[in-house]
């Protein structure tokens, strides 16, 4: 990267995070508890809106994998989710009737609480809807990965969201509160992705599975992106410019080999398409606060409200994070 590139670079940088501080106003404290933050403890930040039903399994899932304190942001939800989260010991929690789009999608209000309570922490940035999977997850606790990647000097780790489904109409098995949603939710693409690289920002581009086939078959250049980089050692210097896609300094979003090999990576299994999809998807749409004129959910509009089968005969079921990396959507690199 040339010296002009790299100097627009650091000054785009600087204006996401001075954008963040004056965002900052835009959240009001329901229940403060970052005093009870210790100096190694993992941190998982979020946002969200209406996600009563996801929670108390989201919130027990990350605190079986080792997560200290979750710092969450909701934007004016109307069920139970400001109530629900007010109570958890283990929770802060800020709210903003303000608008999610010109938080450049919740980016601004996270960066913010990351600069703030984040530096010198491991930062798991994911949605409610989302689970991270990772090498050993079923037999290492998240502080062996986040040690390994402090012993090898490792800032970030990348992570591709792999939408889940269920085989079958998706109204066909209600969501309740509490349950694992991988019981419902327990299949998914193991091919039909296209990869590329971004020269700007360094990153991969990843896009397709069951939203580009289903919702973007003539389009599918207009599909969801899956690449994430969702943990991070944070330094307050640092910022998100495009949910967890990307990062900056662009060195943090170098999550893969280039020269054959493997880094470790991860998986987040993306739970959305529920029984609760549709009405989900009506009112997002409604609310137009999504990216590009909200095209993903002009994509789901029509064919969400009749609960469409995403299940086809080449998909898998999610049995374990070592299929995943048989399958070469993650991999354990030369972590042992």
């Amino acid at each position: 990267m040339g010296a002009v590139q790299s100097y627009r670079l650091r000054l785009q940088r600087k204006r996401w995070r001075i954008r963040a501080f004056r965002k900052r106003r835009e959240l009001s404290s329901i229940a403060d508890r970052t005093s009870t933050i210790k100096r190694d403890d993992i941190l998982v930040f979020s946002t969200l809106r209406n996600e009563d039903v996801r929670l108390p399994y989201f919130l027990d899932y990350y605190r079986d994998m080792g997560v200290n304190h979750f710092l969450m942001v909701d934007n004016d939800s109307s069920d139970g989710s400001v109530d629900f989260l007010a109570k958890q010991p283990d929770v802060s929690l800020w709210h903003s009737r303000k608008s999610y789009k010109r938080s450049r999608f919740g980016v601004d209000w996270l960066n913010w609480l990351q600069t703030r309570y984040a530096h010198g922490h491991w930062a798991l940035v994911v949605d409610p809807d989302e689970f991270l999977v990772y090498p050993f997850c079923d037999t290492r606790p998240l502080r062996a990965l986040t040690d390994w990647l402090d012993a090898s000097s490792i800032k970030s780790f990348g992570a591709m969201l792999l939408d889940m489904y269920p085989k079958g109409r998706l109204d066909a098995q209600p969501y309740r509160a509490g349950q694992d949603p991988l019981e419902i939710a327990a299949w998914f693409d193991s091919g039909n992705y296209s990869i590329q690289k971004n020269k700007k920002f360094g990153n991969l581009w990843i896009q397709g599975g069951p939203r580009s086939r289903v919702f973007f078959p003539d389009k599918p250049a207009l599909a969801p992106a899956l690449n994430k980089i969702p943990l991070v050692k944070w330094d307050r210097k640092y910022t998100y410019v495009s949910s967890s896609h990307m990062l900056l300094p662009r060195g943090l979003n170098l999550v893969y080999d280039e020269w054959g090999g493997e880094k470790a990576s991860g998986i987040l299994l993306h739970t959305k398409f529920l029984d609760t999809f549709s009405t989900k998807a009506a009112e997002e749409l409604e609310r137009k606060q999504h990216y590009s004129g909200s095209v993903e959910y002009l994509a789901y509009s029509d064919s969400a409200k009749d609960d469409p089968d995403l299940w086809c005969k080449w998909s898998e079921k999610y049995i374990n994070w070592r299929q995943l990396e048989i399958l070469g959507l993650m991999s354990k690199g030369n972590w042992a």
